[in-house]
């Protein structure tokens, strides 16, 4: 499912219209996506958590030349789905 098939659902879902249903999924997004960037823990209870991570420094290998590499320290976006969701998807 794409992002204007999620729209068509959540507006056929909700009784709005598709750009009400735009506007309030590119909110939701644009208000996730600033939270984590800052830090921030969202948690929807059912649904799942969305956080940032922080990923430490490790070393790894160039594929090419085998060379050993350090990859450098770094914050990664992360989801955490919450019970029911699990539930739902493999019962």
């Amino acid at each position: 499912m794409n992002k204007g098939q999620l729209v068509d659902a959540v507006a056929a879902k909700a009784n709005v219209t598709k750009k009400q249903a735009d506007e309030i999924i590119s909110a939701f997004l644009e208000v996730v996506t600033e939270a984590v960037a800052n830090g921030e823990k969202i948690t929807l209870v059912g649904f799942g958590s969305f956080e940032r991570r922080e990923r430490s420094e490790r070393e790894g290998r160039n594929p090419k030349t085998q060379e050993i590499m350090t990859i450098p320290a770094t914050r990664v976006p992360a989801f955490s789905p919450g019970k029911l969701f699990k539930e739902k998807v493999a019962p």
